[in-house]
C-alpha cells in the first residue's frame, strides 16, 4: 500500500514535478549572482542613505532594499520613471536597474504556469504532492534498508532503484523544505491561510506642517539602521499631509517630513513574521546559500521524477503475463507467488512453463488470492520475497490472515522458495514465516525451506533440480534476468594455480578488447577504449556460449587498476567455468557489471577483518590492493594445498611487506594436520574479538558452507562480549558474498 501511496502522485504530478524543480533551480541562482553583484555598507542609518541620494537623484521617489543588500532607486528624469543600482556609501550609482525579462518569465512559470488562479492551484497542488511523496518515499527508503539507522548503508537493487534511492537521500531534506513552504505559500495567495500583509499602520490624519526639512535629519530616518530598511517612499512633492512610509523588517510606519517624528507605527505580526520567513525559505532571498542548496534538490527533483516514472514502468512490465494458466480448482500444481517490485515473477513463469512442458496442469496467482480449497491440487509451491525489515511483500500482505482461517490440507504437499538478500539481517524472513505456519496448520512438507540469495539463476536451477527429481521428472529451470549491456574484453594474462588438480584454478586479467595491454591510460584519455566503472567486489556477468544464463564471479580489482580481474575455480561439468578455463591471451569475451556496493570496506580507519576461502579470496585480494592508506586489514583464508594453490601468494607476500595488508592467517586442508579457515579463526579469537568489539568491520567471501562454518566460529568467539553476526548485520558491519 505504501508503495501506491508514493507511486501515484509521483505519476501524476511527474511533469509538473519536473517542470517546478527546473524553474525553482533556475531561480535559486537569483538571490547569489545579486549578492555577488552587492557592496554591503554597516553602520548607516537610512537617514544618511536618503539624504546621500537625494542630493544625486534630486527626483528620488523611492528607495528599496531587497533581501540580498542590493539597493534600488526608483526616480523620475525628464518625465520619465527610472530606477539605478546605488551604492550606500556614496549615494552614487552603480549601474541601472532593469529586472530581467528572462527571470520575471521564469518566476511567472513557477508560480502560475501563466494561468492566473488556476495555474496557483496547480502549483500549490503539487507542492502538497511533492511533500506527499517524500514522505512516503522516505518511510520505503527506511523500509528498504532495514530502520533508521540504516540509512546511509549502501543501496541495493537494480540501477534505477539505486540511483533513484541514492538521490533522495541527498535531496529529500531540501524538497520536503521546498514542499511545505510552496503549500504554505499557494495557500497564502490563494487566501486559504493568512499572510499577515493585511496589517497596515493607520495612516495619520495631520503632520507637523510647516517646511520639510532636509531628509537626512528626520529623527525617525536616523534611527533605523540600513540593514533593516526594506522601503522608504518619499512624499509625493506639493501634497498636504504627505509623509514618508517606511517599511522595515519589524514593523512599517510613517515619518513626519517636517519634525521627523514618527506618526503612527505598527510592528509585524506573527503571522507575517512567520509567512515573511517561510517565504525566505523557499526562495533563498537574503540566504543565497539556502537557494543553491535548494536548486540543487530542485534538480535531484527533476531526476526522482524521471527515475520514477522509468522505475514505474519497468515494474509494469514486469507484472505476471502467465500463458496457459490453468483454472485454480483444476491444476493439479498451484504456484503463489509473493512479489514487492514483480521480480518474483519473472522466475514463477520459468516454473510454470517448466511444469507446463512436462504435461502438468498448473495454476499461479499471487500469495493474497490463497484459495479455501483446490479441487486436484496434489501440490503448493510458494516463491517469495520479503520486504523490509522481515514483512510480507505487496502481493503476499493477506496471505497469513487467509491461511490461519483454513482448516489443514492433509492432501497437498508444499515447498517453500524464498528470495532475498544475505547481507540483511532479516534474510528471507518472510519465506520462513510463511514455510513455517503451513508446517504448523498440518500442511505436509514437500521439500525443505530453500532460499535464493540475490536472485542466483544458479541456486534457481539446483532447487528445481531437487524439485524434479521429486516428482520424477527432468525439470530445467532457466531463468535468465534482463542484463545491461556487455563490453567487449580481451583476456591480458592468465595464471593457474594446481593445474595437476581436477577442480584447477585461474586468476584472469582482461583489458578492453582494443587495448595492447601496455597503454591502457593513454588509451583511456584518447577516447579510444576504457574499461566500465567497478569496484572489487562488485561482480562480472559472464554468459557463456551455449546458455542464456549468466555466471557471476567476484571482481579482484578496480577499475582504476587498468584491467579487470576474476579468480575462477573449474567445476567438474561446469559450462562457465570451463569455458573460462579455456581461455588464452589474446581471446575476448562479453561480459557486463552488475555493482554490488553492500559488499565493500567500509570508509575510514575501522580495521577490516577478511575472511575467505578458495576462489573467495578474488574479491579480498583486490581491497588489499587498493589499501593504500594502509588502514588494518586482517586476512584469514583457507585454501587446499600451498604448494599447489596458495592463490596470490606472491601478491599477499608484497602486501605485507608493504603494510597494505596487517596480517595473514592460512589453513590448508589437504596437508598433514590440515585445518580449515573457521580453525584459524578460534586460534586467534583473543585478537578477533578485541578488533570487533572496537568496531571493525568483517567481510566473509567463499562458498555458503563455509560461511555457516565461519559464522558459527565468530558467534562463539563473540559471546563473551555479548555480540552475534546478527548484531553485527544489523549495524552493517557483518557482510557476505557467498555462492
Amino acid at each position: 500500500m505504501l508503495r501506491q501511496f508514493h507511486s501515484l502522485p509521483g505519476l501524476i504530478g511527474a511533469l509538473l514535478i519536473m517542470l517546478l524543480g527546473m524553474s525553482g533551480a533556475i531561480l535559486s541562482l537569483d538571490p547569489a549572482l545579486e549578492r555577488a553583484a552587492t557592496s554591503l555598507s554597516s553602520g548607516v542609518s537610512v537617514a544618511a542613505l536618503a539624504g546621500r541620494v537625494q542630493q544625486h537623484y534630486p527626483g528620488a521617489e523611492q528607495i528599496q532594499r531587497t533581501p540580498s543588500g542590493t539597493l534600488i532607486v526608483y526616480y523620475s528624469a525628464a518625465g520619465e520613471p527610472r530606477a539605478a543600482r546605488v551604492d550606500p556609501a556614496t549615494g552614487t550609482a552603480i549601474a541601472p536597474y532593469a529586472p530581467s525579462a528572462v527571470s520575471r518569465w521564469i518566476k511567472q512559470l513557477h508560480r502560475s504556469l501563466f494561468l492566473d488562479t488556476a495555474g496557483r492551484i496547480a502549483t500549490g497542488g503539487t507542492a502538497l504532492a511533492l511533500l506527499l511523496l517524500c514522505v512516503s518515499g522516505l518511510l520505503l527508503l527506511v523500509k528498504r534498508v532495514g530502520g533508521w539507522r540504516q540509512l546511509a548503508r549502501p543501496l541495493h537493487g537494480n540501477r534505477s532503484q539505486r540511483w533513484h534511492a541514492a538521490v533522495a537521500r541527498v535531496a529529500l531534506t531540501g524538497l520536503l523544505l521546498s514542499a511545505l513552504t510552496g503549500a504554505y505559500m499557494s495557500g497564502a495567495t490563494l487566501g486559504l491561510i493568512s499572510d499577515g500583509m493585511q496589517d497596515e499602520p493607520d495612516f495619520p490624519s495631520a503632520t507637523a506642517g510647516g517646511q520639510d526639512a532636509p531628509v537626512a535629519s528626520l529623527a525617525a530616518l536616523k534611527a533605523a539602521d540600513l540593514g533593516e530598511l526594506r522601503e522608504l517612499v518619499f512624499p509625493i512633492p506639493g501634497e498636504s499631509n504627505a509623509v514618508y512610509t517606511l517599511r522595515t523588517q519589524q514593523g512599517d510606519g510613517y515619518v513626519d517630513p517636517a519634525s521627523g517624528a514618527l506618526l503612527s507605527y505598527r510592528a509585524h505580526s506573527g503571522v507575517r513574521e512567520a509567512y515573511e520567513l517561510i517565504y525566505q525559505l523557499h526562495t533563498g532571498e537574503g540566504l543565497w546559500w539556502l537557494g543553491l542548496a535548494l536548486g540543487a534538490c530542485g534538480l535531484g527533483g527533476v531526476w526522482l521524477a524521471g527515475t520514477g516514472a522509468c522505475i514505474w514502468w519497468q515494474r509494469q512490465g514486469a507484472k505476471p503475463r502467465i500463458a496457459g494458466n490453468s483454472g485454480a480448482q483444476a491444476a493439479e500444481t498451484i504456484i503463489l507467488v509473493g512479489s514487492e517490485n514483480n521480480s518474483t515473477w519473472g522466475f514463477a513463469r520459468v516454473l510454470h512453463d517448466a511444469l507446463g512442458a512436462v504435461g502438468q496442469r498448473v495454476h499461479t496467482a499471487p500469495m493474497n488470492q490463497l484459495a479455501p480449497r483446490y479441487g486436484a491440487a496434489r501440490r503448493l509451491l510458494i516463491l517469495t520475497s520479503t520486504y523490509g525489515d522481515g514483512e510480507a511483500p505487496a502481493s503476499a500482505s493477506q496471505f497469513l490472515a487467509r491461511l490461519a482461517h483454513l482448516p489443514p490440507n492433509y492432501a497437498t504437499q508444499f515447498a517453500v522458495l524464498g528470495f532475498g538478500d544475505r547481507q540483511f539481517a532479516h534474510f528471507c524472513q518472510f519465506a520462513k514465516d510463511v514455510d513455517a505456519a503451513l508446517a504448523a496448520r498440518g500442511w505436509p512438507r514437500m521439500l525443505a525451506l530453500s532460499l535464493i540469495d540475490r536472485q542466483s539463476s544458479q541456486q534457481f536451477a539446483h532447487w528445481g533440480q531437487a524439485l524434479g527429481e521429486l516428482l520424477g521428472i527432468e525439470l530445467k529451470l532457466e531463468h535468465a534476468p534482463v542484463h545491461p549491456p556487455t563490453v567487449s574484453l580481451r583476456l591480458l594474462e592468465r595464471i593457474d594455480y594446481g593445474i595437476q588438480e581436477q577442480e584447477s584454478t585461474v586468476v584472469l586479467r582482461f583489458v578492453p578488447a582494443q587495448d595492447d595491454g601496455g597503454g591502457h591510460r593513454l588509451a583511456r584519455m584518447l577516447g579510444r577504449a576504457s574499461l566500465p566503472h567497478f569496484e572489487s567486489g562488485d561482480l562480472a556477468g559472464v554468459i557463456p556460449p551455449g546458455s542464456p544464463v549468466p555466471r557471476f564471479y567476484s571482481l579482484a580489482s578496480d577499475s582504476r587498476n587498468g584491467m579487470l580481474e576474476i579468480c575462477v575455480r573449474k567445476h567438474p561439468g561446469g559450462v562457465c567455468s570451463t569455458y573460462l578455463h579455456s581461455l588464452q591471451p589474446g581471446d575476448c569475451i562479453e561480459l557486463f557489471i552488475q555493482p554490488n556496493p553492500q559488499f565493500r570496506p567500509a570508509a575510514g580507519k575501522v580495521p577490516v577483518i577478511l575472511i575467505g576461502a578458495g576462489t573467495g579470496i578474488g574479491p579480498l585480494a583486490g581491497f588489499i590492493r587498493n589499501n593504500t592508506g594502509k588502514h588494518p586489514m586482517y586476512l584469514y583464508w583457507g585454501g587446499r594445498d600451498p604448494d599447489s594453490d596458495f592463490l596470490y601468494e606472491p601478491e599477499l607476500r608484497n602486501y605485507l611487506a608493504d603494510r597494505r595488508l596487517t596480517q595473514l592467517h592460512t589453513a590448508f586442508s589437504r596437508i598433514q594436520n590440515g585445518a580449515h579457515v573457521q580453525n584459524r579463526l578460534m586460534e586467534d579469537a583473543a585478537n578477533i574479538r578485541q578488533l570487533i568489539a572496537g568496531g571493525a568491520q568483517v567481510l566473509v567471501c567463499g562458498s555458503s558452507a563455509m560461511a555457516g562454518s565461519v559464522r558459527m566460529a565468530l558467534d562463539t568467539i563473540l559471546a563473551p562480549v555479548n555480540l552475534n553476526i546478527q548484531s553485527l548485520r544489523a549495524q552493517g558491519r557483518y557482510r557476505e558474498d557467498v555462492f
